[in-house]
């Protein structure tokens, strides 16, 4: 029977030899704390970070100037604009704390003969050393060639938070493609009804500013709305069917076999959003207190 690729690459790293921790220099001193920011210096993630935000003003500038402050109905004004505001200021966050937390990042060169020494291996007992980072791999880390790094439970590298997704910081991206969806509807509903309302009134009395210009805006938050909607619908939708199967995307994707312990649906959803069920689990501000639910339980 010919074993896979993926077999293959494990049976290698399964020979003590393959760590070679002579190749590994000691890893650099520490020279920040645990609460320095995280941020990936990528062109790329950083120009889709700022075109993120610049949308979501974007979306801002017409649903309050062009919709909201010229309507007649001050109650209808006050209510969309306080619910699409709260939304986009979570989204934001949301985006903000995806984007500048620690994925679950690997220790950079630990793979040295001190540290495995230090592991206090038992006989047969399988490690896996990154050949790119010269780490030591936990159990469902993987590679990132955008972050250079090994991240813990990796899911995929997501240029739109500039950032991987990974262990730490799954929730906020949860988070923040389900408040980009919930925007991005709120605003496809009010441009109907704004649409409706000028057909049936004089175009000049529904907006502020001439009826071409506002055609033209309300036309591209149509569309940016849409858009939105659908892949950050997808997108969160993927999340959690993810979660409830505690199978990453790159899991999914290698379809790597699942050595680990079979959890319920609710509780995969406790180890990324905290125990037990709160409300925080709705805040991109709260940090997810894991308490009873294990974040590894492996079929020994």
């Amino acid at each position: 029977m010919k074993s896979s690729p993926v077999s293959r690459s494990r049976d290698i790293e399964r020979q003590a030899g393959y760590l070679r921790p002579e190749h590994c220099a000691p890893p650099p001193p520490r020279t920040h704390s645990a609460d320095d920011m995280w941020f990936i210096r990528d062109g790329c993630g950083i120009v889709c970070g700022v075109i993120t935000w610049l949308l979501v003003f974007y979306a801002e500038f017409v649903v309050v100037f062009v919709m909201l402050l010229p309507a007649k109905n001050v109650a209808y004004s006050l209510i969309n604009g306080a619910v699409f505001n709260g939304l986009a200021f979570l989204a934001l966050a949301s985006h903000f704390r995806a984007m500048c937390t620690d994925p679950g990042a690997v220790p950079k060169g630990n793979a040295t003969k001190e540290f495995i020494e230090s592991l206090q291996l038992k006989p047969g007992q399988v490690v896996y050393k990154c050949p790119k980072c010269c780490s030591i791999k936990p159990d469902r880390a993987h590679h990132c060639s955008v972050c250079k790094r090994c991240i813990k439970k990796m899911d995929h590298h997501c240029p739109w938070v500039n950032n991987c997704v990974g262990e730490n910081n799954q929730k906020y991206f949860v988070l923040f493609t389900m408040y980009i969806a919930l925007i991005s509807l709120h605003a496809l509903i009010m441009v109907t009804l704004h649409f409706v309302f000028c057909f049936e009134e004089d175009w000049a009395k529904c907006s502020s500013f001439s009826p071409p210009a506002t055609v033209i805006l309300l036309i591209f938050l149509c569309f940016e709305g849409l858009l939105f909607l659908i892949f950050t619908a997808v997108m969160f939708g993927t999340q959690i069917h993810s979660i409830c199967n505690d199978e990453t995307g790159i899991e999914q994707l290698k379809k790597e076999e699942k050595r680990w312990a079979k959890r319920s649906k609710w509780m995969n959803m406790k180890v990324v959003f905290g125990h037990p069920f709160s409300l925080a689990w709705l805040s991109p501000f709260a940090t997810p207190d894991h308490g009873k639910a294990n974040l590894y339980q492996y079929v020994v």
